[in-house]
């Protein structure tokens, strides 16, 4: 009898263990939010002075400081850590600012990031520096990027659009006036027609001009022809349609000349002003070039087609010089992207400055994406495991990278967004023999009103 009123306290214990235990595994948010919180802050409160001691993050107090000490206590005079600034708990970790001792700048306590995780029993801490003498620490309580939630407040606004989740659970918002070009880079099943897919999704609710190349016979890209305003599916339409948007290109500084008073003898290479300077009534709409499997228009069999080839490569060169300020920006995506493609590769390539890698097959194709703007990343684009599709290395030519992933977003969903907003689509002359032909939907279809799953599966 004893035994089991022993067993039956134990019962109660034990269950509430195994189910935190579970809800660690299936459903860390929920883990985090009334578990790994409250002892997070715990440890935080508890442990912040010495932590910080045995990280090598405080320094000597200064001499007032020690003799105030020595005055009013009886106290040892310790050394002086960081002053911390409000806890704020967030659905996803903790923020805290820190104001930095003097003698100490932000990379100090950079290098003593995974210390912190180990001592304060989080997934990982990210340091960001706030203003000169303060940084924030943002602690994440758990693996983000395992289950993809985009943040509720990740807005679009005019050419930026969030499109996947950094691993300290901030959106990573593709801002073409920042980054203008971008290359894309993964294998097979990687999750770059993922990423590409949320890409259009998002911009097809703002007044941009779509574009595609797709020379897979546009399986990719025809889903989305009702927001399209061109779409070329091999490389015999892609050599008829680049030469119509140099033309746009050139047309618009046109414009640009005209409305600013500049000569029309005035090569395009002095041009310093944009789009961006015109009245908004004058102002040309934003054209976005998508090109998928970049490598098909390298590809060459015969003598004619190299020429077509080099063509195009030089217009698609162009476009990566002087585009940005006709607006009109580019999205290269490809499985691999070097100068063993052909002539003008590497030279387009040092045009894209933004670079997303997913998965790839090897090392190099990740040097390609990487190498040149952040060497130290290419390791991490290589550990990326095939069970995490659109986990993904991003980075540009500040030097800086971090690892994102896109949330999950069905093919059937993301064509009924972009029916949805075809409306949206700017009326382009010159683009109108590129528009492709959208069928009408059958009866009894679905609706076109479309919402992304947030959650990648």
């Amino acid at each position: 009898m004893t035994d089991l009123v022993t067993l039956a306290e134990l019962g109660g214990p034990l269950a509430v263990i195994g189910g935190a235990a579970y809800a660690r595994h299936a459903y860390p948010a929920v883990y985090w939010s009334t578990v790994g919180l409250p002892l997070s802050v715990t440890r935080l409160l508890a442990s912040y002075s010495s932590t910080m001691d045995a990280c090598g993050l405080t320094v000597e107090p200064s001499r007032w400081r020690a003799l105030a000490v020595r005055a009013t206590t009886r106290r040892e005079v310790r050394p002086v850590p960081p002053r911390r600034g409000i806890i704020r708990p967030t659905s996803t970790g903790l923020r805290m600012r820190l104001r930095l001792v003097p003698g100490q700048e932000p990379a100090d306590v950079a290098a003593s990031a995974e210390r912190l995780r180990h001592a304060w029993g989080v997934h990982a801490v990210h340091v960001r520096d706030v203003k000169p003498g303060v940084v924030e620490l943002r602690l994440v309580g758990f693996d983000v990027l395992q289950q993809v939630r985009m943040p509720r407040r990740s807005d679009s606004r005019p050419l930026q659009v969030p499109v996947a989740l950094r691993e300290d659970a901030t959106a990573f918002v593709r801002d073409y006036r920042t980054v203008p070009h971008e290359l894309v880079l993964g294998a097979t099943l990687s999750g770059k027609s993922m990423y590409l897919r949320n890409l259009v999704t998002r911009l097809a609710a703002q007044p941009v001009v779509l574009v595609g190349i797709d020379c897979k016979r546009g399986v990719e890209l025809a889903p989305f022809a009702s927001r399209l305003s061109a779409l070329a599916t091999d490389p015999d339409q892609a050599a008829e349609l680049l030469p119509v948007l140099v033309k746009e290109m050139e047309d618009r500084y046109d414009l640009i000349k005209t409305r600013q008073g500049i000569a029309p003898g005035t090569a395009e290479e002095l041009i310093t002003s944009d789009i961006w300077g015109l009245p908004e009534d004058d102002r040309p709409a934003p054209l976005v070039l998508f090109i998928d499997e970049v490598a098909e228009l390298f590809m060459v069999a015969t003598r004619k087609e190299e020429e077509r080839r080099d063509e195009m490569v030089t217009q698609l060169i162009r476009l990566a010089q002087l585009g940005r300020a006709a607006g009109i920006y580019l999205e290269v995506c490809g499985q691999r992207f070097g100068a063993e493609l052909g002539k003008g590769a590497t030279m387009l390539r040092a045009q894209l400055t933004g670079r997303v890698c997913h998965r790839v097959n090897d090392e190099a194709s990740a040097k390609m994406a990487l190498g040149d703007i952040a060497p130290e990343a290419v390791q991490a684009s290589c550990a990326i495991a095939p069970e995490l599709p659109g986990l993904a290395v991003v980075g540009d030519t500040s030097g800086g990278w971090s690892r994102i992933r896109t949330p999950y977003l069905s093919l059937a969903d993301a064509a009924a967004t972009c029916r949805a907003t075809a409306h949206l689509a700017p009326d382009v002359p010159a683009l109108s023999p590129f528009r492709p032909y959208v069928p009408p939907l059958p009866d009894g279809a679905p609706g076109s009103m479309a919402t992304a799953r947030p959650v990648t599966e």
